[in-house]
């Protein structure tokens, strides 16, 4: 057996098998962790869930007992020797990289400066998609300090942004494309893309930390 990429502590594994106990399926499902470019001399992150047959020839494939995890061949010399921990008790504590690895430059955040369209939140459109937010989704993130905000409508995408605990967070794209974008798309068959507009990297209280030392 080929030596693990990255360490991942008992509490960060309980976390994210907390995570994955949401899900119909949640044995289909893995961890999978990717470096997504560098801040602030640091690298980004992303993680979330998918399955596990979607790993291609290249990645790495890694147990924590019952947990799966997965890091995309590009990501593993960055995360080598990296460790995965968790801040805090199991339901609101936030997961963290700790990094021995730096980033040889640092390319700006994919997410900082992506091009938002003038925002128009009059229509009809954007005002059901608002009403789905404030009833059915930002009292379900509000337990993690998490807050979701549309802030333009253009054809049939919707712009999001995420805060409080969302913004940073490395399971945003599982609330993002497994929650959120599932109950617009429900809700407002007019809109049939949700984008994340948010700068995760500049979280000033993430519920997944970027990185830490």
């Amino acid at each position: 057996m080929s030596e693990p990429v990255i360490t991942v502590t008992d509490a960060a594994r309980d976390k994210a098998l907390w995570f994955r106990s949401r899900d119909p399926h949640p044995e289909r499902l893995a961890l999978w962790l990717e470096v997504t470019g560098a801040s602030q001399g640091k690298y980004t992150y992303n993680m979330y869930l998918e399955a596990i047959d979607k790993a291609r020839p290249g990645d790495a494939v890694q147990q924590a007992d019952d947990l799966t995890i997965v890091i995309p061949e590009s990501s593993i010399e960055p995360l080598r020797g990296a460790v995965l921990d968790r801040d805090g008790d199991l339901e609101t504590g936030g997961i963290f990289v700790r990094n021995p690895n730096s980033p040889a430059a640092a390319p700006t955040s994919p997410m900082v400066g992506a091009e938002i369209p003038e925002a128009d939140l009059s229509g009809d459109v954007a005002q059901r998609v608002m009403q789905v937010l404030e009833q059915h989704i930002n009292p379900q993130i509000a337990s993690h300090g998490g807050r979701a905000q549309l802030v333009a409508v253009e054809d049939a995408t919707a712009y999001l942004r995420l805060g409080g605990g969302c913004q940073g967070c490395g399971m945003a794209s599982v609330t993002l494309s497994q929650g959120i974008e599932v109950a617009i798309k429900q809700m407002v068959p007019e809109i049939t893309n949700v984008v994340d507009v948010t700068d995760h990297a500049g979280g000033t209280n993430p519920y997944f930390q970027q990185s830490k030392k």
